[in-house]
């Protein structure tokens, strides 16, 4: 907020926050990670994406990791990084869409590493969840995170005086090779890609093996020779027309065009006549992203062969529509394009795979509590995500993660972790999503944004790995079909599925299910529990993490909206 009220756009203000975000939850996103982001200036008549999701190194092969016994990935330790994107991203923003200088943008993310900051009760409970890890093996990051071999407490400063180091050594190495703006970033991103950096993870990957969830410690295939030359890709999103409004996401190396998909579909339900606990409206919205959720793991991944336009169209969608009955679907039911029998990874029941060490398990910001019916979140952690919209109309939308503190030990002389993000290759070969060296991952994180009779109105996200785009989904439903006002969709009750092979470390699938907060009416539960859902009843207030902005042009003065979701996290709505 400060960035914008001093003069700055909305790209230079979510570029300092999301620098911040890395400060202050290194427990949600970290430099290492990654920032898949969605911006548009006020006058453009589509947005754009900035992919700040990193590639596979040269070195991860299938060949590679079935060598070493392993059929998934890991999920810690230092065998699942790429090419660290988030860096990347944030600075091609703010170089290219932004106004100020690169040491405006890092001076708030440099005060709170070098002073400190009152740390996160959650930050802090993740900390202890890995305490034991940090002793033992992870050294580097204990003596970050840890202060005397003890977790540090909820509210107290805790500062990351390498990070801030870190980031000194950059400035002045960005300012002392250019004179100019643009030339510093370009600076900047050449240390981290070509530089310092980029030598350091090399020689920490080169020289460390760390334990992961293999129950055996692995040293890191990322190499320097990986991250030279490497900048994030932009690229147009792909979008679908829902009336004055089209709805845009990140390409299919995302799960993004997943809401898209499940928007075609609904188009032939006329959603917006039942409310939003009517069983018909949680019944029918549940079975289409079952489909579309089949399809993204069949057919979504960093692959030309993606059949995009097809899985888009109107036509496959009335296809699929005509699967939905009135009773819950338990099969996986992904749907052939063009006469091609779609391709499928290996599905493993709920349960059947378990961590071999305690060094984390599925995405670290996403275990699950052991009282999901309790109120308050039924799921822990989360990742981040971040929507500014300026005075102007300028608008962006990103969902940084990856680079937890939990997901792998810290770079000493950098101050964070590397990113984990490669866990979500399959190794088994013929898959869109199958692992090859210079590919992206088919991430979670899926940012979202509207235009409005031609002009950016709406952006909007959720963290929550599998279910980001449902609660995405949601909130457009809520909003634009029943008539919603942003904080009233965004507080209205929610659900989501399991019904999909999991995104994260172990991959597995819980066919039929349905999660509902316990705001619903029990009506609605034992109708749905009729039609063979798998009903859980989770907190009331445990679905979503949604937050929005959005640039009204209705009537002479535009006017500004702000809306953020009140479970259980760091949720905040600014406008002024």
């Amino acid at each position: 907020m400060r960035i914008l009220e001093a003069g700055g756009n909305a790209f230079d203000a979510a570029a300092a926050a999301g620098f911040t975000l890395q400060v202050v939850e290194p427990h949600l996103n970290g430099p290492g990670g990654d920032a898949p982001i969605i911006v548009a200036r006020a006058e453009d008549e589509t947005p754009t994406v900035i992919c700040g999701q990193g590639v596979a190194p040269a070195a991860a092969t299938i060949e590679r990791f079935q060598s070493l016994g392993l059929d998934l990935i890991p999920a810690t330790g230092l065998l699942a990084a790429c090419v660290p994107g988030a860096f990347g991203a944030w600075l091609t923003m703010l170089r290219d869409w932004g106004t100020v200088p690169l040491r405006q943008v890092l001076e708030p993310a440099i005060h709170y590493a070098r002073h400190g900051h009152p740390l996160l009760p959650n930050t802090a409970s993740t900390i202890a969840s890995v305490r034991d890890l940090f002793v033992d093996d992870w050294r580097s990051s204990a003596a970050i995170f840890l202060h005397n071999g003890e977790t540090p407490q909820a509210g107290s400063l805790f500062a990351n005086p390498a990070l801030a180091d870190f980031y000194q050594r950059l400035l002045r190495q960005a300012e002392s090779a250019s004179s100019s703006r643009e030339g510093q970033i370009d600076a900047a991103l050449r240390h981290w890609y070509e530089g310092e950096v980029a030598e350091t993870i090399d020689g920490f990957c080169r020289t460390h093996e760390a334990m992961d969830v293999s129950g055996r410690r692995h040293g890191g295939l990322l190499r320097a020779t990986d991250m030279a030359g490497w900048r994030p890709p932009i690229e147009q999103a792909c979008g679908v027309d829902q009336g004055d409004y089209t709805i845009f996401k990140c390409g299919a190396w995302s799960q993004g065009p997943s809401l898209l998909q499940a928007l075609r579909i609904l188009e032939g339900f006329d959603i917006g006549r039942y409310a939003p606990t009517n069983p018909d409206f949680v019944h029918l919205v549940t079975e289409t992203l079952k489909l579309v959720m089949a399809d993204r793991d069949a057919w979504y991944g960093d692959d030309p062969d993606v059949p995009l336009e097809t899985l888009l169209s109107s036509r496959y969608a009335s296809e699929r529509r005509s699967l939905i009955t009135d009773r819950a679907s338990t099969e996986l039911r992904p749907g052939a394009v063009a006469g091609r029998k779609p391709p499928f990874p290996p599905v493993v029941p709920l349960g059947g795979r378990q961590p071999s060490a305690a060094a984390g398990g599925g995405e670290p910001t996403m275990a699950r509590t052991t009282t999901p019916a309790e109120d308050g979140p039924s799921l822990t952690g989360d990742t981040c995500h971040l929507d500014v919209v300026d005075r102007w109309g300028n608008m962006v939308s990103a969902t940084p993660s990856g680079g937890w503190l939990q997901s792998s030990p810290v770079v000493p002389a950098l101050g964070f972790p590397l990113g984990t993000r490669m866990q979500m290759f399959w190794l088994q070969p013929g898959l869109a999503s199958s692992l090859r060296p210079g590919r992206r991952p088919r991430t979670t994180l899926t940012p979202s944004m509207a235009f409005r009779q031609g002009r950016p109105y709406l952006s909007f996200g959720t963290p929550g790995g599998d279910q980001q785009d449902q609660w995405s989904l949601l909130l457009w439903l809520y909003h634009r079909q029943c008539g919603l006002p942003l904080q009233a969709a965004i507080e209205t009750p929610a659900f989501h599925t399991d019904h999909m092979l999991a995104s994260f470390w172990p991959r597995e699938v819980a066919l039929g299910t349905l999660t509902v907060e316990g705001r619903y009416p029990q009506q609605t539960v034992q109708e749905l529990t009729r039609r063979g859902h798998a009903v859980t009843v989770g907190g009331d207030w445990s679905e979503g993490r949604l937050s929005a902005c959005a640039f009204d042009r209705d009537g002479g003065n535009p006017i500004i909206r702000a809306a953020a979701n009140p479970r259980g996290m760091q949720g905040y709505a600014v406008a002024r």
